[in-house]
């Protein structure tokens, strides 16, 4: 089963007997699990009684079979969620792998590894290959798309602008990028369920989000005095220099992706695409991206690490992110 047809089982209160999740962002895994007890017990107030979350490697492979074994004392169903279940060595395979073979009818048992699983992994052998889900993260124009599926299952529609505009404004952090969704929401009153970029401006803010973009734009452009002057303002004005990085190594990784798919022989529509950019502004990556080999579009990426590696070792994150954007801007 795909990650989008578990969610869908799940919102219909239909979740298999027993799923593997796995993938390395926290957020689609919790959320996973938010929403097949949604699915399953409605907004009761107090699920103590019908949930059970479990450390797996507190609990062992024996305290989560027992866990599951356990007749619900209220209701028809019982959830029992077991996090880091990929933290087990290979000898709780058995146990796990007997359990699946004959499951409680009466318990929704979610295992929960936060990795992306070698196939070679022993949980892929324990846990029959049907009950097993990747929840592998969106990438590049992909989240906008997941932006807008997330934000339709909270009965929110959000506009394919207002979805662009939040991305690039707050990044791809996707637990980020839904809260931000519901803010926006509120911010059109109360009982609004229509989010567009009026809305997502309301959030962010109209000097940052016209600061971040001419930032954006001022890099694409090579224009290092305007870019320094936009960073200084974004610094002053209170943000996070981790966001702000997280913006940067996005742009140095588009100008990567643009100056591959050229090498490629793609069409410009194509690389746009990809992008998940608005026509306008992938034009003047794609346009940019001429000017550089995929090789040089790579060490700009790799100079985001640096800065990464230095601002976690104690850097001075104006002064880091200054030479970041001059050498970004040099290309």
């Amino acid at each position: 089963m795909d990650y989008s047809g578990f969610l869908k089982a799940a919102d219909a209160g239909q979740p298999p007997a027993v799923a593997l999740l796995h993938g390395p962002d926290a957020f689609l895994l919790s959320d996973a699990a938010a929403r097949v007890g949604r699915g399953l017990f409605g907004d009761a107030p107090d699920l103590s009684l019908s949930r059970e979350v479990l450390e797996a490697r507190e609990a062992g492979a024996a305290g989560i079979v027992e866990a599951a074994l356990t007749l619900p004392w209220t209701g028809a169903r019982r959830l029992i969620v077991a996090r880091g279940i990929d933290e087990l060595n290979a000898r709780a395979a058995d146990e796990i792998a007997a359990y699946c073979a004959s499951p409680n009818p009466s318990s929704v048992l979610l295992l929960l590894a936060g990795q992306s699983l070698a196939a070679a992994h022993w949980l892929n052998k324990a846990v029959p290959r049907q009950m097993i889900v990747a929840a592998l993260p969106p990438t590049g124009g992909q989240i906008a798309g997941w932006l807008r599926d997330r934000a339709r299952a909270e009965g929110i529609e959000l506009s394919a602008d207002a979805a662009l505009l939040l991305i690039e404004l707050g990044g791809d952090d996707l637990a980020r990028l839904r809260g931000d969704v519901v803010k926006a929401a509120l911010a059109g009153g109360p009982d609004n369920r229509r989010v567009g970029a009026a809305e997502v401006r309301a959030v962010v803010g109209e000097t940052r989000a016209r600061h971040v973009f001419e930032l954006t734009r001022a890099i694409v452009a090579r224009d290092v005095g305007a870019a320094l002057g936009l960073l200084g303002a974004l610094l002053a004005g209170g943000e996070d220099p981790g966001p702000l990085l997280g913006m940067l190594a996005r742009e140095a990784r588009a100008a990567w992706l643009a100056a591959e798919g050229l090498r490629r022989g793609w069409p410009e529509a194509e690389i746009a695409r990809g992008l998940g950019r608005p026509p306008g502004p992938a034009a003047e990556l794609v346009a940019r991206a001429r000017s550089l080999s995929p090789e040089a579009a790579l060490r700009l990426v790799h100079r985001c690490w640096e800065a990464d590696r230095r601002l976690k070792l104690g850097g001075m994150p104006r002064a880091e992110l200054s030479l970041l954007v001059a050498d970004l801007c040099a290309g």
